[in-house]
């Protein structure tokens, strides 16, 4: 990779990229830490709809108050400063901006920020997951269309995962599967923010001293976060979830090319070709041996006595046929890593994982009973969770996408365990991130 020597060449030539973040929260704040001391990144603004917040951020992480002291976005750019504001779309705007990173984790905040992106013809890096899960594929296409790059975040885990797999295809093999790490027990789907830190394991008096957010830290358990990210990677690779969603076997990582395999030679797919996750407990609440929680993985198939040779002989640890192998990672910086994809898009113009079609779908799903009346809570919440879907199934369905299942009413009684429909619930028709994924359903994308 040559990133960092590229970026020295833009500081020598007094150019840095020039970076808007929109929002300054945990994912933001550890880009920030990292952006502060890298060779030819400027980072024009901070966006946050509580500046306080960002200035508090930027603080925290090391940065000197008269470096984040600009009073306009002019005066960052002509000063090598940068603004503290809470005008995304002016930010977005301004001559100089390159490259903007979405932190914001809500999909409807996303969706107005890559359209405006496209408008601006400023590259796009979308930590927010929740957004390209929604309507990722139309996004990327809009981008293309508009001559920029629309990327998933590197130190996410979907873009990590991304990168495996391109590594695999490129080396010449066939991707059996593809996912990541992740706590899971069944019982966790009906989890809500009043049980999440039991399951965690943390005591109140932890969870007093700390700044948790109970509903955040329960679209991890609950199953939402891994079907959101498990949808992006589906979309961006090619690669296709199985029809019931995601089974989340146990497996540690001396056993993922036995149990990352297909069903039928033994192991737990539904099909070669499929995104999976893997939970680091077994189904009594055991600890995984060797687990992958926090990391990612990719199987491959060798496909030749030759290379299966090549696997014995170098060490590979395979199934037991010598078929089957794996590579992962153990862990991820999150946006300790996110300048990876910054320098990407604006040097290389390339994405670390973007849609390629729309394979992948993420459907609300009822953790109980719910009545009429009820108003929908979305991600992490009391009443659904994401529930992972081939985009078909969903389309068969009409299934209300997670991203839009938060302060809709039901229109109807449902079941515990049952999908919710677009025909369950009000909307609002006129809501852009409404009518964005209207038009992706209605379109070509699958």
């Amino acid at each position: 990779m040559n990133l960092h020597r590229l970026l020295e060449e833009r500081e020598r030539a007094k150019r840095p990229v020039r970076v808007v973040l929109i929002g300054a929260g945990k994912f933001g704040s550890m880009y920030l830490s990292q952006a502060r001391r890298t060779a030819g990144i400027h980072v024009l603004a901070v966006v946050d709809l509580d500046p306080p917040r960002a200035h508090a951020s930027l603080a925290r992480t090391g940065w000197k108050a008269e470096r984040y002291g600009a009073r306009t976005l002019d005066d960052a750019a002509k000063n090598g400063t940068t603004c503290v504001t809470d005008d995304a779309a002016a930010a977005i705007a301004h001559p100089a901006t390159e490259v903007v990173i979405d932190a914001t984790g809500s999909p409807a905040a996303g969706i107005a920020h890559v359209l405006a992106c496209c408008a601006n013809r400023k590259h796009i890096v979308m930590v927010n997951v929740e957004a390209d899960a929604l309507a990722g594929p139309l996004l990327a296409r809009r981008a293309r269309e508009a001559g920029i790059v629309y990327s998933l975040a590197y130190g996410d885990q979907p873009a990590l995962i991304c990168e495996l797999v391109d590594w695999a295809r490129t080396a010449g093999f066939r991707v059996v599967a593809a996912g990541k790490g992740t706590k899971y027990l069944p019982a966790y789907h009906a989890s809500t923010p009043h049980t999440v830190w039991g399951h965690y394991g943390f005591s109140e008096e932890r969870v007093a001293a700390g700044d948790f957010n109970a509903q955040m830290f329960n679209s991890f358990l609950d199953g939402t976060k891994s079907g959101i990210e498990m949808a992006a990677v589906a979309n961006a690779t090619g690669l296709t979830p199985a029809p019931g969603g995601l089974i989340f076997p146990p497996c540690g990582v001396d056993d993922l090319p036995r149990v990352l395999r297909p069903s039928a030679e033994g192991g737990s797919l539904h099909h070669a070709g499929q995104v999976e996750v893997i939970s680091s407990l077994e189904r009594d609440g055991r600890p995984v041996f060797r687990d992958l929680r926090w990391g990612v993985y990719v199987t491959f198939a060798a496909e030749h006595d030759y290379v299966r040779h090549c696997f014995s002989e170098y060490g590979i640890v395979t199934d037991e046929t010598g078929e089957y192998a794996a590579m992962y990672k153990p862990s991820h910086l999150i946006g300790l890593e996110l300048g990876i994809s910054v320098a990407s898009a604006a040097l290389r113009g390339e994405a670390t994982g973007a849609a390629t079609g729309w394979r992948g779908d993420v459907v609300a799903t009822t953790k109980r009973a719910l009545k009429a009346g009820e108003m929908l809570d979305g991600e992490g919440g009391f009443t659904v969770w994401g529930k992972l879907m081939s985009a078909k199934d969903s389309l068969a369905v009409r299934g209300l996408p997670i991203g839009l299942a938060h302060k809709v009413k039901l229109k109807r009684a449902i079941g515990a365990g049952a999908p919710v429909s677009w025909d369950d619930v009000e909307f609002d028709a006129t809501a852009q991130a409404v009518k964005i994924r209207k038009e992706m359903e209605a379109g070509d994308y699958c």
